[in-house]
């Protein structure tokens, strides 16, 4: 059962992260990639806070009190790579579209596993490799890429998709330590905020009169991908290793997909379509194959 609703819970995390590429595109029309980051991200520090409030005030200490250097060893990476990988994909959504950037986004399925296999000799399921290439190619289908040069954003976002990568695994690592979804959130999302606002300052200039420009699209991309999704993942991956996680994630890229042909008007054709059922066919294979050699084994 436990199994059943952190399954959901990616799921649903995954529909939030899918249709947050529409507005992460639109929502610099007048501001920079590392002012809307920034902004997104403290959204969601204070979307997050009040349930941290309500909810885990009183066993923070209890949970991290004997362990207060592990905690901080595994929050720190947690946050850096959720920088990172926002931060690369943010800019490369100037430079590429979002069918692609969704794309090579979902390249952290086929990573995941990878370094979890290499550098910390985690057991892989057999239908995991299957699965991951089914997602690749689903992925490819999915893009429409014309030809096989590779464009600067599209660059851009395969190295971000390394530290969503780590990212998956360290989020796997922490809340299995730590039963602290919410506080866990909370503190990535102000590490991305704070870390965002000091690219601001470097490059960007922070105008309130065109941060206000993109409201609507700010409030979505921080309430609901910012806090609402990235709790969503941690409650997700409380019950499910990180492997399989990534497949279930990779989904956003058939969200993604989606949401610009309703939203944008960027047409879904035949090779989509078949993209779109050969990652929801690698999700399957990922979650049903080991619970059938369970059952009937």
């Amino acid at each position: 059962m436990k199994k059943i609703v952190s399954f959901l819970c990616l799921i649903l995390c995954t529909f939030i992260w899918g249709t947050t590429f529409i507005a992460q595109d639109t929502g610099m029309d007048n501001i920079g990639p590392f002012t809307f980051n920034s902004v997104r991200f403290f959204v969601g520090f204070l979307a997050v806070a009040p349930f941290v409030f309500l909810f885990e005030r009183k066993k923070i200490n209890k949970e991290i009190k004997n362990k207060k250097n592990q905690f901080y060893r595994l929050i720190f990476p947690v946050g850096v790579f959720l920088f990172l990988g926002c931060i690369f994909q943010q800019v490369s959504l100037l430079y590429t579209d979002v069918a692609n950037s969704a794309f090579f986004t979902i390249f952290y399925v086929l990573m995941v596993p990878l370094i979890a296999y290499f550098l910390f000799s985690e057991k892989i399921h057999w239908s995991i490799w299957p699965s991951v290439l089914a997602c690749v190619v689903g992925g490819y289908l999915l893009s429409d890429i014309s030809n096989a040069s590779i464009r600067y954003g599209d660059t851009l976002v395969l190295i971000g998709a390394l530290f969503w990568a780590l990212h998956i695994i360290y989020i796997g690592k922490i809340i299995n330590e730590f039963d602290l979804p919410f506080f866990i959130a909370l503190i990535q999302n102000l590490i991305v905020a704070a870390l965002s606002f000091i690219l601001v300052i470097m490059f960007e200039e922070f105008n309130f009169s065109k941060i206000k420009l993109e409201t609507v699209e700010i409030l979505y991309a921080g309430i609901l991908s910012g806090g609402a999704a990235f709790a969503l993942q941690l409650f997700g991956q409380k019950n499910i290793s990180a492997a399989p996680a990534a497949i279930v994630m990779s989904l956003e890229g058939v969200i993604a997909a989606i949401s610009a042909w309703i939203i944008l008007n960027q047409f879904l054709g035949l090779n989509n379509i078949i993209g779109c059922l050969l990652i929801l066919g690698g999700i399957l294979l990922s979650q049903l194959a080991p619970i059938y050699e369970r059952n009937y084994k």
